[in-house]
């Protein structure tokens, strides 16, 4: 299947580049007259924001190439601002630490990263040419990965300029995901790549760019659905029962509707009235922890998006599983300051469940499961 077309995310470094090759790009004037430095944005899509340093300083980590394993580890990519988290949950398998890439030990993809490199290579270059000649003697599909390393991304520009062309425009919601495989790369130094021809995501660092629509829907959690739909390969059919717990504003809800699913939500406050409107939206005042399955019956899919403590819901999905009250289930775990690892991992231990952190989540996970027997 072809790619669609959507801007390398070295595009901004090399519009930078080109218009100030030597000066740092700023700010307008900030309060009392002084000016900030802009961190160039290196993302893609809407979360185009470069790199987000939250935590640990690099200076902790050996990143000197001869110290580091040369096979037998993955590449962890964390998500943009969601380093610790991936650290937390990784513990004694974290070798070293760039940016956002995690070398780790063993081939398992953490829950946390937003995309994993499977197999990675050390590659020797001399020169831009000779990098993208080794990458293309590999395979035909590449994308850089940015981070802050000074000089790096400059030259990544210029190698991925000399690949393959490769597209990969936002989605239009209902539009497959990509099926040819997606390499990655980045420049450890400046004459040493560090590169994977295997990742666990067709899209560029694991993220997932989509048309917005920014007139139907109460707000942008429906992102996390169209997102989950489009890299599960799953979705409800039309006619489906879907129950959509917490649903207000009614972003879900919307997402449902308009794919001909038979919607009952439920929340202490009402739908915003588009989406109330719907005619295969029904919505019920009260609480999504208040609806026992014997009463609601069975449903074909169970949805969560309520801000409510990981360790409630997990209850709660039990108690509908243990009951065969529903067939599929997608839900948001929502974490306070503190991420409850051993309330994720009871999630992903579950039979037929999958965890991973969605390019549209924040500080969150979203679990989905299927009925074995399904």
């Amino acid at each position: 299947m072809a790619r669609q077309d959507h801007p390398s995310p070295l595009s901004p470094a090399r519009r930078a580049f080109r218009e100030a090759p030597s000066l740092p790009r700023t700010a307008g004037p900030a309060r009392g007259g002084k000016k900030k430095p802009v961190l160039r944005g290196l993302g893609h899509g809407r979360r185009n924001r470069g790199f987000m340093p939250d935590e640990p300083a690099q200076g902790s980590w050996n990143l000197d190439p001869a110290a580091l394993p040369q096979d037998g580890f993955t590449v962890q990519v964390a998500p943009r601002g969601f380093l610790t988290p991936l650290l937390e949950e990784l513990g004694d398998r974290t070798i070293t630490v760039m940016g956002r890439l995690v070398l780790t030990r063993g081939q398992e993809k953490a829950h946390w990263a937003q995309t994993a490199w499977l197999a990675p290579r050390w590659i020797p270059v001399t020169s831009i040419r000779d990098a993208a000649r080794k990458l293309r003697n590999i395979q035909r599909n590449w994308r850089a990965h940015c981070h802050d390393q000074d000089g790096c991304n400059r030259r990544m520009a210029l190698i991925e300029e000399e690949l393959p062309h490769v597209s990969c425009r936002p989605l239009t919601f209902g539009d497959p995901a990509p099926t040819a495989p997606l390499g990655a790369f980045t420049l450890w130094t400046k004459d040493l790549l560090l590169a994977s021809p295997v990742t666990t995501s067709p899209f560029p660092d694991g993220e997932v760019p989509f048309v917005e629509d920014k007139v139907g829907p109460p707000g942008r959690a429906y992102l996390k659905l169209w997102e989950s739909f489009t890299i599960l390969g799953q979705k409800p059919r039309p006619g489906d029962l879907c129950l959509d717990l917490g649903a207000a504003p009614g972003s879900w809800s919307w997402v449902l509707g308009g794919m001909g699913c038979r919607v009952f939500s439920i929340d202490k406050a009402p739908l915003a009235d588009a989406v109330a409107a719907m005619p295969t939206v029904n919505h019920c005042l009260g609480s999504g922890f208040g609806l026992e399955p014997s009463v609601a019956g069975s449903v074909d899919w169970l949805f969560s998006d309520m801000i409510c403590y990981p360790s409630r819901l997990l209850t709660l999905v039990r108690q509908w599983i243990d009951e065969k009250a529903m067939t599929h289930a997608l839900c948001t775990l929502k974490f306070q300051a503190e991420t409850d690892h051993e309330t994720a991992r009871a999630f992903a231990a579950i039979p037929g469940s999958w965890l991973g952190h969605l390019s549209c989540n924040k500080h969150e996970l979203t679990w989905f499961w299927t009925a074995p027997e399904a």
